[in-house]
């Protein structure tokens, strides 16, 4: 089942849903969750206290407004335009990412922000 999620960084806020994977549901397992966010071009990611491997879907393609995991540094990822690793304008993640859900409305106005936002992941 699929989880309803609410996404605060810095001043902003955004409604998300979390898809029915296995790293969804630790994520959601483990709410609330607060971080301090780092920026990598279109991305914020920061670490969370969640340990999963890579899943079978894992990849470094993403859409605007997509969520994920990586495994390699236990981070939240929040993707919303290009990154360094981007040969477009697609997002694209430094190395493959367990996709875990999507924020449901637009979510341009975080390309503003100056990316040490503090960021917190709450139910719904």
């Amino acid at each position: 089942m699929s989880h309803l999620i609410r996404l605060r960084v810095g001043d902003l806020e955004y409604e998300a849903q979390l898809n029915e994977s296995e790293t969804a549901q630790a994520i959601y397992d483990a709410l609330p969750i607060e971080g301090l966010g780092n920026r990598w071009g279109e991305e914020y990611y920061f670490r969370i206290d969640v340990q999963q491997t890579e899943a079978d879907d894992a990849r470094s393609e993403m859409a605007v407004g997509e969520l994920a995991y990586w495994p390699p540094g236990t981070a939240f990822c929040i993707f919303f335009g290009p990154t360094p690793a981007s040969f477009g304008s697609e997002p694209r993640a430094a190395s493959p990412v367990n996709p875990i859900g999507h924020i449901n409305e637009d979510c341009s106005e975080l390309s503003e922000l100056d990316g040490s936002e503090p960021i917190v992941i709450e139910a719904m």
